[in-house]
């Protein structure tokens, strides 16, 4: 049995997979840590449960933002935590694989280099997400047919068409699931005069999230919550509905579609036939947006679909690319590199 390892550094999300029986772990990308020494506290899902709860002298850190690393050193163990919960440790370290946003610079994929051989493996190779996003929704990347992916995740939307192995066009941008939890908190404040945090806009957004706010399963449906009153500094319920949540999530919503016509405008026109008919393919815990695939399927003019697990395709791809990888020059540059 394989025990290569794929790894969706995400945002929002850490995911190991494991060749030979899928994912392994899914853990939130949440260090929480001492602010007088430093010592870390717990990570993942520990630390998530006490974001914005935390005593004075914890924090709650977030190393990666915007879908790159921010704080290296934290980084580095978080991997190491992750990575020996899900294998444990082993003498000889297996092959490592880590997804990468499309537009990422030279430094901050060097960055993610140096984190993976930071925890301990020497080897790692770096793939790129709509590329392993693509194989781990089933699409056969090598065969000469253009298809356009859409990965959103929690930091970046990666756009782009794959045709022979390679990247014909392609449009990172940094609007992503965590902007959509940012817009929806702003506009509680903007409408209701109240702050909240991050995990309660998290919760409405997958409550009450939806971006048609007439469809009938979302008829009379509401969320009430609770934050802080700015006028008086006293805590505040008010009731948010669908049509909240749509008004404050049309921004960012913009900026995709705008990142997915424009990368179609930059592909040949050969492939337009392609696109057609194979739509668009959704994927990451984004694209489970509620009338997302509608919206962009009206907006765009191509069908947008969204696969079994969106939010697992990355690191799944990850996994199968495994088996297409050697050290043959052709295979390197379509399915990842070795930083030396």
């Amino acid at each position: 049995m394989s025990r290569d390892i794929g790894i969706d550094l995400g945002t929002s999300n850490v995911l190991v997979s494991v060749g030979g029986r899928g994912i392994a772990l899914k853990e939130p990308s949440v260090v929480a840590v001492k602010k007088d020494t430093g010592e870390i506290v717990c990570f993942g899902e520990d630390a998530r449960k006490i974001l914005g709860r935390a005593p004075a002298n914890i924090r709650v850190v977030k190393p990666l933002q915007d879908g790159v690393i921010s704080q290296y050193e934290l980084t580095v163990k978080m991997l190491q935590y992750f990575l020996r919960k899900a294998i444990g440790t082993q003498i000889i370290k297996p092959r490592l694989f880590i997804c990468i946003p499309g537009d990422i610079t030279e430094v901050e994929e060097k960055a993610v280099h140096d984190a993976a051989t930071g925890a301990g493996y020497t080897r790692p190779y770096l793939i790129s997400e709509p590329v392993a996003a693509a194989i781990g929704a089933g699409v056969d990347i090598t065969a000469p047919n253009g298809n356009l992916v859409v990965d959103i995740g929690g930091g970046t939307t990666d756009v782009a068409v794959i045709s022979l192995g390679g990247v014909i066009a392609s449009k990172s941008i940094k609007v992503a699931g965590d902007k959509f939890d940012e817009a929806i908190a702003r506009h509680i404040r903007n409408r209701y005069n109240v702050l909240i945090g991050e995990r309660t806009a998290e919760e409405l957004k997958r409550t009450v999230g939806t971006l048609i706010p007439a469809d009938p399963k979302y008829s009379g449906k509401y969320m009430d919550v609770t934050g802080r009153c700015l006028a008086r500094g006293l805590p505040k319920t008010v009731r948010v509905t669908p049509q909240d949540i749509k008004e404050a999530l049309t921004d960012p919503i913009n900026q995709i579609l705008d990142a997915i016509t424009e990368v179609i405008d930059n592909t040949p026109p050969e492939l337009d036939g392609d696109l057609v008919s194979n739509g668009i393919l959704l994927t990451g815990g984004g694209s489970m947006l509620a009338g997302l695939s509608d919206v962009i399927t009206s907006c765009i003019g191509v069908r947008a679909r969204i696969p079994q697990n969106p939010e697992q395709c990355v690191a799944i791809g990850t996994g199968k690319a495994m088996r297409f990888f050697s050290d043959g020059p052709t295979e390197r540059a379509i399915y990842g590199k070795y930083l030396r």
